[in-house]
C-alpha cells in the first residue's frame, strides 16, 4: 500500500519526467531552422509528386494531427516504386518529411519531380554497371532516398536549401540535373 510520501515522490518523478521530455523536445526544435519548425507544426503535411519516368502525378496528405496517414503513405510509396521492376517498397516516412521541409524552406509547395525513388537490388546493379555514380549499397534500395528536382527552382538553390536543413545526405548532380536526398547520416557530395 502506498503512503502519502510515496504518492508525492511518484508525482515529483512524473513532473520531472514531463519536464525533461518537454525540454528535450524544445532542444530538438531549437536545432531546426525556424521555417522547418513552423512547417513541422502544420496540422497537415501534403506532397505533390510527379514521376518523370511513368508520367504519374499524385497529391497526398501523408501526416495529420501528429500521425502518419496509411493511405497517403501508400499513395506516395506507389509513385516512388521501382518502375523498371514495378516493385513497391515502404519508403521511410522521414524522407517525405524532408521533402515537405525542403519545399517549405524554399517557399515552393508545388510539384516535386522524381528522377529516382526506390530501386530494387536488380535495378541498382544494372544502374551500377552503367554509371560509376551509383552506390553499391544505395539508400535507394532501403527506401530512404530520392533523386529530384523542382520546377522553376535552380538546382544550386535546391541543393543549398537541402544542405541548410542539415538532415540526411545531399548529393549534387548538375550534369544530370538533379539533387539526391536521403535519410542517412548528414553528409554531402558533388
Amino acid at each position: 500500500m502506498k503512503t502519502g510520501q510515496d504518492a508525492q515522490n511518484n508525482s515529483q518523478q512524473t513532473s520531472r519526467r514531463r519536464f525533461l521530455l518537454g525540454a528535450g523536445g524544445l532542444g530538438l526544435a531549437a536545432m531546426l531552422p525556424l521555417s522547418a519548425q513552423a512547417s513541422l507544426s502544420a496540422p497537415v503535411r501534403k506532397l505533390r509528386l510527379h514521376n518523370l519516368h511513368t508520367g504519374e502525378q499524385v497529391s497526398a496528405d501523408f501526416w495529420e494531427n501528429g500521425r502518419y496517414l496509411k493511405d497517403g503513405l501508400s499513395t506516395l510509396n506507389h509513385i516512388m516504386r521501382d518502375f523498371r521492376e514495378n516493385e513497391e517498397f515502404d519508403i521511410d516516412p522521414k524522407l517525405f518529411d524532408q521533402l515537405y521541409l525542403l519545399q517549405h524552406r524554399l517557399g515552393k509547395p508545388g510539384e516535386i519531380q522524381i528522377i529516382s525513388g526506390y530501386r530494387s537490388p536488380t535495378t541498382n546493379a544494372m544502374l551500377r554497371r552503367k554509371s560509376r555514380g551509383v552506390a553499391k549499397k544505395s539508400y535507394h534500395m532501403k527506401g530512404q532516398a530520392i533523386d529530384l528536382r523542382l520546377p522553376n527552382v535552380e538546382l544550386s538553390q535546391l541543393r543549398r536549401a537541402a544542405l541548410d536543413l542539415k538532415v540526411g545526405g545531399v548529393g549534387y548532380y548538375p550534369k544530370s540535373n538533379f539533387v539526391h536526398l536521403d535519410t542517412g547520416p548528414v553528409r554531402s557530395w558533388a
